[in-house]
């Protein structure tokens, strides 16, 4: 057998047992931080001279300029297999549809007589965006990133990716990138990256905020730059990818089973989850996936992450969507008779696939949704990427001497009951002039 895949019934479970049936795989994380904390203070210091040594050290990759310029943007962009940029047109089409219409609003509110509030939305530059290496070129996560920042008017965005051994990235992330009006490209990964676009190099501009996903040295490194007022803000918290089905008796057992390998063949660490109150689809996707997974170019990556698959056997389909609640998973699959009712239910998830025509797949290319989105439980409380994630808001107020008389009286009161004297004679010192 390929994968043994765990069986669960839910009832059987104490509570203690539930708890444990939903964990996520732990890391060791015990010399990361502070191995992330060596190559930042090394790029802080070192510069691009440092960002050059990391590359060559962590990646293999001999770069002769960090900096991509711009004629070979260009040329990656002609060398562009044609119906690639059909694909990314496509795909860059309806994405843009849906980001542009999600843009924040200015908002001006007279609250008072004489006393008037705003909230405006200014656009964040520059912008880092960083696009992971790996096995594949990964096209999408560039248009799911640069759109949106062009769609919020960032002026500056620019551009982080680990080159390959040859110490160039993939034309087809450099033809994304130019399509999708990416600023400036930088050969840079890892760690590095993060730390070059938080702190700046003599090349790399400083970013006021950095977006995407990346393994957990990526990660670690966003989490510490965020957490310094030096640094630059970051999108959101992530992990390994992870999705969670739920599915009954008329979903199609190798549907279900191709859903959970799309997200099992991330990474040895990613998860996939189904939950159904229907044992023979539960046994029938585990003989689906042990029949087709061994076949699969990414086998080896699928035999690791689906020995921590779960098939999870409930009663009904509302504790299927309290388990899915619970759980709070990056993808979340419904699969049912009656989708959209039980869709209605989730409180807690990235987001959320409709019906038997809705692989999650769609929302990785080209529904239009974002396909960056917080994992390992953050969907308690992030939501999916966004146009606002680029801008910021700033509020305004401005009253007249009446408004000011209106207001007053509470802002003198509330000064008071808190002890805070200059608070209340700003406010006194106004009405008496």
């Amino acid at each position: 057998m390929f994968a043994n895949i765990q069986r669960i019934v839910w009832a059987e479970l104490s509570d203690r047992e539930r708890k444990a049936a939903l964990e996520r795989p732990g890391f060791d994380l015990t010399d990361l931080a502070a191995n992330v904390a060596i190559i930042i203070a090394r790029i802080r210091e070192g510069g691009d001279t440092a960002l050059g040594q990391l590359t060559a050290e962590l990646d293999g990759a001999g770069v002769s300029s960090i900096e991509v310029a711009p004629s070979e943007l260009e040329s990656a962009s002609s060398r562009l297999d044609p119906a690639l940029r059909a694909a990314i047109d496509d795909a860059a089409g309806r994405i843009r549809a849906f980001h542009a219409a999600d843009l924040p609003v200015d908002t001006r509110v007279e609250t008072a007589p004489g006393l008037v509030c705003e909230a405006r939305y200014q656009a964040l530059s520059p912008v880092g965006l960083y696009i992971p290496g790996g096995s594949a070129p990964l096209v999408s996560t560039v248009m799911m990133l640069a759109i949106p920042a062009v769609l919020a008017g960032c002026r500056d965005i620019v551009m982080c990716s680990p080159p390959g051994r040859n110490g160039e990235i993939a034309d087809e992330v450099l033809a994304a990138a130019s399509l999708c009006g990416v600023t400036r490209v930088f050969r840079a990964g890892g760690a590095q990256a993060i730390a070059a676009m938080a702190y700046g190099t003599e090349t790399v501009p400083r970013c006021a905020k950095i977006f995407g996903p990346g393994n957990t040295w990526v990660t670690e490194a966003k989490q510490q730059v965020s957490r310094d007022p030096a640094g630059a803000a970051i999108d959101m918290p992530a992990g390994p990818s992870e999705v969670l089905v739920i599915a009954d008796a008329d979903a199609h057992p190798e549907h279900v089973a191709w859903d959970l390998m799309s997200q099992a063949e991330h990474g040895p660490d990613s998860q996939a989850i189904l939950v159904t109150d229907d044992g023979t689809l539960g046994a029938a996707v585990i003989a689906c996936i042990n029949d087709l997974a061994p076949a699969q170019p990414r086998a080896d990556i699928l035999e690791k992450s689906l020995a921590a698959c779960r098939v999870i056997h409930v009663d009904t389909m509302d504790q299927a969507i309290d388990v899915s609640n619970t759980y709070a998973p990056e993808h979340l699959i419904i699969n049912t008779r009656g989708a959209a009712r039980l869709a209605e239910q989730v409180r807690n998830a990235g987001s959320v696939f409709i019906g038997p025509w809705t692989p999650e797949s769609l929302g990785d290319y080209c529904s239009g949704t974002n396909h960056v989105l917080p994992t390992y439980g953050w969907a308690r409380s992030h939501g999916a990427l966004g146009t606002g994630d680029f801008m910021r808001r700033m509020t305004f107020q401005q009253a007249t001497r009446d408004g000011l008389a209106v207001v007053g009286p509470s802002a003198k009161s509330l000064a008071e009951v808190e002890g805070l004297e200059a608070h209340r004679m700003a406010v006194i010192a106004r009405l008496r002039t």
